[in-house]
């Protein structure tokens, strides 16, 4: 009787019970087998026993049903209805009330296990072992739970992110919240700068340093994956680590997760305290959210590289110089959307002509390379036509022939203005862009609404709308990112542009320039305007 099982570690019970001899001999076969014991002779001393930090309070309790204060059943009710202590397992042990509907009835209000007076010692402690087993087991269980939600909500948190510094935040508050400890982190952004990374705990502001680039190639080596691929934990001593990082807040010995998924590219490394990984299944956690974290930041490093490669191609597309034509002044305006949005297809061109001055503006539909590709191969297309003297319709048949067997299920909206300055008038041929704004010196501003298909349908064009013009006439063409706001309608924002455009400065620059400033900020579109002065 005095070996303990081997199958369960030792425990701490709280016994309850007010006869002193009964007390006496539990806690005397509990300590033999390895336990610790804390005792209580009433209910209220007990309960008094479990209003204690999670850290001190009992593994398992055994009580009494026949107390000087209370039953043991509203002991045991009490113990599960506060949920600081409703994780306890609770043996009701009785020498009177020991039939199958007292049994029913402890069992009923919260007790794990029902042992009748006199019991033997081998069957109290078989049932200690047995209640402690399936009780670790459900808190393991449970805790498992809670770590694979913060484990898919760090997940979550890295891959959402927007750019790198709010990424390198999530992947540490994701280890701290995942662990429950303190954390910290070293990574490498696109553009090859260090950071490091600390947070004091869960639900704890994330600060942010630089770091030494090669700090993560020293802590790669620390970790064994050197060059390689893959993701694992080591642990390394406090000093060795207060070397690498000496202004890093983690205390004791260190677990660090070091993660590539790719060769030749920079690992990322995750930091708690030894102590906070308890188990295999916090190590694989543990494991899992560097992996993750390290995917992630590979992903933002692509798009990156994407982003800044569909920038280039944009600009390249653009036009290098503008045509100077008599009796036509312009000023084109373009700026790419913000920096996390998609790559997108807006363009627009000045060509002059055997038949004047063609002005274009368009947009690819969609957001990617693929638009920006698009849009550089219908704007030559486009200049080559116009250069070969077809008329504003002609070039959009040519251009929808062109997409129907190069880019099939691609749509562009594109609106073609040709200037002719002899006969003052515009030649408007448009496919489904925003309508040009047209500002007569007399009449104001107007928008020219009509408008045939967008190109990539197959339909046909039809001709031109002509426009006579008197001196002073100005025209502004923009793409929808400039104007379109969510959640507001479409005529509501063309009518400020159009009152915008009203009240502004009749200088083409300066018009410009405050388009932008009312209507182009924080978009997450590309902007295009050309703006002319017919004079």
């Amino acid at each position: 009787m005095t070996d303990r099982p081997h199958d369960v570690p030792p425990a701490t019970v709280l016994v309850i019970d007010d006869n002193d001899s009964n007390r006496y001999v539990l806690t005397s076969w509990l300590q033999r087998a390895g336990h610790l014991v804390s005792a209580a002779a009433t209910g209220a001393q007990g309960l008094t026993l479990v209003d204690v930090p999670p850290a001190a309070l009992p593994d398992i309790a055994i009580i009494d049903v026949c107390l000087p204060d209370m039953s043991g059943f509203e002991v045991s009710e009490r113990l599960k209805d506060d949920p600081r202590t409703a994780h306890i397992p609770v043996i009701q042990i009785s020498a009177a009330a020991v039939s199958p509907d007292d049994h029913a009835e402890g069992l009923r209000r919260g007790a794990d296990a029902y042992l009748d007076q006199p019991v033997d010692p081998g069957e109290l402690l078989a049932t200690v072992t047995a209640t402690l087993r399936y009780a670790r087991a459900r808190q393991r269980a449970e805790k498992l739970a809670r770590r694979l939600f913060a484990l898919n909500k760090g997940t979550l948190d890295v891959y959402s992110a927007g750019d790198f510094h709010s990424f390198a935040a999530a992947a540490t508050r994701g280890a701290a919240d995942l662990l429950s400890c303190p954390a910290s982190g070293v990574f490498l952004s696109p553009e090859a700068q260090a950071v490091h990374t600390m947070v004091d705990g869960t639900r704890a502001s994330t600060r942010i340093h630089p770091a030494d680039p090669g700090l993560l190639d020293r802590l790669a080596a620390v970790h064994g994956l050197h060059h390689g691929t893959g993701v694992a934990v080591a642990r390394i001593g406090h000093h060795r680590w207060k070397g690498l990082l000496p202004s890093d807040q983690l205390d004791g010995d260190i677990a660090i997760a070091v993660s590539r998924t790719k060769r030749d590219r920079p690992p990322i490394c995750l930091a708690v305290p030894a102590t906070a990984l308890h188990s295999a299944d916090d190590e694989q956690l543990f494991q899992q959210l560097a992996n993750a974290s390290a995917l992630a930041l590979e992903a933002l490093r692509t798009y990156n590289e994407e982003h800044a490669l569909g920038l280039a191609l944009q600009r390249s597309f653009l036009p290098k110089e503008l045509p100077t034509v008599p009796g036509v002044d312009l000023a084109f305006r373009y700026l790419p959307a913000s920096e996390h949005a998609e790559i997108g297809g807006d363009f627009y061109e000045a060509v002059q002509t055997v038949n004047g001055l063609l002005l274009a503006i368009g947009d690819v539909v969609g957001h990617s390379v693929t638009a920006a590709t698009v849009m550089g191969e219908v704007r030559h297309a486009l200049r080559a036509y116009a250069i070969e003297g077809h008329p504003p319709h002609h070039i959009l048949q040519r251009l929808e022939t062109l997409l129907a067997q190069s880019q099939p299920g691609i749509t562009v909206t594109l609106c073609l203005v040709l200037v002719t300055p002899g006969e003052r008038r515009l030649h408007i041929a448009n496919a489904g862009h925003i309508p040009p704004l047209v500002v007569d010196p007399r009449d104001g501003p107007r928008f020219h609404t009509p408008h045939g298909p967008l190109l990539g349908l197959g339909l046909p064009h039809p001709p031109p709308t002509i426009i006579d013009i008197a001196d002073g006439t100005r025209l502004l063409m923009v793409t929808d990112g400039l104007i379109e706001v969510r959640n507001a309608s479409l005529d509501a924002t063309l009518d400020e542009l159009r009152d915008t455009v009203a009240e502004g400065p009749d200088d083409l620059e300066a018009l410009c320039d405050l388009l932008l400033a009312r209507f182009g900020q924080n978009k997450n579109d590309d902007i295009a305007v050309i703006n002319a002065l017919f004079t």
